[in-house]
């Protein structure tokens, strides 16, 4: 079975994070492992509150994974603070992790910022360059290409611009109202579309961990970097078309959609 490890923060709610990184990559047929970066206190309305692990105990957790069962892949979430993406860092490079997927979670659906500038700082020089893949939605291409994105042109010629500039391969999100949810990924010096249809589902807290989970895992499988992300789209459609409605706000996916077992029922 190939092995996939996330490093993102905890989710209470199990919604997004390390939580919907593990249903993920579960129901996608790899086997799950994490290292925790944050511990939060959220749910479907909000988050409460955050604690922070040492760079200490992240570089401990990601020791323990990688000297027992190496990962065929990574995803990173949200990391706030510069020490902690160094140390993220530090650590891939020195056990020559490959697949490396980063959702880069810098600015919220809102539009305000959720990491400081050194740590943005961080992100782009010391992760970004060892990743295999980026997947920024629409606010966060707009801060790394430093571009205003209003339409599928725009988000064509951010992608390259980011690409090139950082290193590595881009996936940008369309759903932040530019397009009818269409994806665009810029890899090996080509331009791929992603179609897909607008879902009627209000709940849709942990996509960007979902997708960003979907495409490590098919990656860990060996499939191609056009491909993986094609298997993850369509795996997040099934979830969300689902319409599991759990919480009072925006609330998570039904990511076992597609579990058929005697023990479901």
């Amino acid at each position: 079975m190939k092995t996939v490890l996330s490093i993102a923060g905890s989710d209470c709610s199990g919604g997004a994070g390390i939580q919907a990184d593990i249903k993920t990559m579960t129901l996608n047929g790899v086997y799950a492992m994490s290292a925790v970066t944050a511990l939060t206190a959220q749910n479907t309305t909000g988050v409460r509150a955050i604690e922070e692990v040492s760079p200490d105990f992240l570089k401990a957790q990601l020791d323990a994974v990688f000297e027992d069962i190496y990962p065929d892949a990574v995803k990173i979430g949200m990391v706030a603070s510069k020490e902690l993406i160094i140390s993220i860092a530090e650590r891939l490079k020195h056990y020559n992790a490959g697949n490396i997927v980063v959702d880069p979670v810098m600015v919220a659906t809102s539009g305000s910022a959720l990491l400081k500038t050194d740590a943005i700082d961080a992100l782009i020089k010391d992760l970004f360059p060892i990743s295999s893949v980026i997947t920024p939605n629409i606010p966060e291409a707009e801060v790394l290409s430093g571009m205003k994105i209003l339409n599928e042109e725009d988000m064509v010629t951010a992608a390259k611009k980011i690409g090139l500039e950082k290193g590595c391969a881009v996936l940008i999100k369309g759903g932040h109202s530019v397009n009818d949810a269409t994806d665009i990924l810029y890899s090996d010096g080509e331009i791929s579309f992603f179609k897909g249809k607008r879902i009627d589902n209000p709940n849709t807290h942990g996509t960007g961990c979902t997708l960003s989970s979907a495409i490590a895992s098919n990656l860990a499988k060996g499939y191609s970097m056009k491909e993986s992300v094609k298997r993850a789209k369509d795996y997040i459609s099934g979830a969300l078309s689902a319409n599991l409605d759990l919480g009072k706000g925006s609330g998570p996916m039904d990511h076992a959609f597609d579990l058929r077992s005697e023990y479901k029922k």
